[in-house]
This record gives structure tokens, C-alpha cells and sequence, in this order.
């Protein structure tokens, strides 16, 4: 679909969602980044997944990979609230090993690779600067964590600070504790929000997942337009 479609069937889509909705998307695009993303590797607990994933969209991050190479994602609505309908969820699953793939894919678009683990870390979340980088936050199944293939593809190792007896968190709770602190640092800095393009595109998706019927509504509507 050009752009120029495009526009005209989020126009007209708008006409089916309230006044109030269309602005709350509006403000939810601007605080929207994809400077930061999530990449959650063999996470096998569907409620930590999909709390992972409902972290994403409070701290305004519109992508999150899933690698699949052990474990399938199925998510928990329960603990997601939804969130999955306000970001993306890329998912990589298509060969035995997705790991080097989805690494690969993210270093071609520019992102440093930020592999989470107690041992043999680089540097600690605190000390993590944003600046000027497109990071991409590695984390891995709830037992082992990150598979030695993701650490050793990692740019850095990072630990977050713990002052207690145990040596790590619930990946959930890293998951919600890494996105709050570089969502907060990176929105000091500039150039970390969304594109035009890309706002139009996750609009278009935003209300795809709003209104009900959208596929028989927007099938009727690009119908009509190829009838001229």
C-alpha cells in the first residue's frame, strides 16, 4: 500500500473512533521511541513475557523480539492488559538457532547490543548512557538466562546494581526496571522520537486493533477506491 492510500484509509478510519481516542493516540505517538528495544530470548513463563511486554508499552518502547528457539510465545492477557495491541511483537522463529538472526538484523539497523547477566558484566545499568546510541536489551529464559551465542554477539554485558544476598531478579521485573531507567535517560536526549512514516503506520495499526469489524471496514473501503 503507497503512502498516499495509506493517509486516506487512516482518514477514514478515524471516523469510527471518538475524538477523545484519536487524541490520546496522538499524545501516545509522540512519546512513542524505537531508540530502545527488547529482545527476550527463550523466555518460556507466558506472564513474564507478557509482563515484559506490557513494561514496553507503559515506557512508551514500540518494539519487542521474541527469540524463539526452545520455547513458543503465548502471551498471558491477564497480565498484559492489552499491551500487546500497542506495540509490535517481532518474533523470531522461522530456523533451529534465531538467535544470530535476530542480532544480526538488529546490528544492520544500527543497534548496540546490551546482553543483561550477573557474571562477567562490562558495566552496570546505572553507568548505561543512551546517548547518541539505538540499544537493544537482550534478556534471556528465566533459569539460565542469555545462551552463550547472545553473549558473546553482545556489544556489552550489563548487571544491574543489587545489594542483597540473591544475584538476580525475576526477568519481568529487569525487563520493567532497564526500560524505566533508559526510557527516562534517553528522553533527556534528541532524536529519539518516532518518524512521520512510522507514526502513520503504527497509527494505522493502533486502529485496526480499536475498531471493531476493521477488516470488513477496510476492505470495503480500498474496494471502492479500486473501483476507480
Amino acid at each position: 500500500m503507497d503512502d498516499i492510500l495509506k493517509k486516506e484509509l487512516v482518514e477514514y478510519l478515524k471516523t469510527f473512533v471518538s475524538k477523545q481516542r484519536l487524541q490520546l493516540f496522538d499524545e501516545k505517538l509522540n512519546l512513542r521511541t524505537r531508540n530502545i528495544t527488547l529482545v527476550l530470548e527463550d523466555v518460556f513463563q507466558s506472564r513474564n513475557i507478557s509482563a515484559a511486554v506490557r513494561s514496553a508499552d507503559c515506557f512508551g518502547i514500540q518494539d519487542i523480539h521474541i527469540i524463539e528457539n526452545k520455547n513458543k510465545y503465548v502471551t498471558d492477557e491477564s497480565v498484559s492488559m492489552g499491551a500487546g495491541k500497542w506495540i509490535n511483537v517481532i518474533q523470531h522463529n522461522k530456523k533451529e538457532n534465531n538467535t544470530y538472526d535476530c542480532i544480526k538484523y538488529l546490528k544492520n539497523e544500527g543497534y548496540q547490543i546490551i546482553a543483561t547477566t550477573p557474571h562477567n558484566s562490562d558495566i552496570n545499568l546505572n553507568d548505561l548512557k543512551t546517548k547518541n546510541n539505538k540499544i537493544a536489551l537482550l534478556l534471556g529464559s528465566e533459569i539460565s538466562g542469555l545462551s552463550e551465542e547472545a553473549l558473546d554477539l553482545a556489544d556489552i554485558k550489563m548487571k544491574i546494581n543489587m545489594y542483597g544476598f540473591t544475584e538476580s531478579l525475576n526477568i519481568s521485573v529487569s525487563a520493567a526496571i532497564c526500560c524505566q531507567y533508559l526510557s527516562n535517560q534517553l528522553r533527556k536526549q534528541a532524536d529519539w522520537k518516532l518518524r512521520e512514516d512510522e507514526k502513520l503506520d503504527i497509527l494505522l495499526d493502533w486502529l485496526r486493533n480499536t475498531i471493531k469489524s476493521s477488516k470488513k471496514i477496510e476492505e470495503k473501503f480500498l474496494n471502492k477506491k479500486n473501483k476507480f
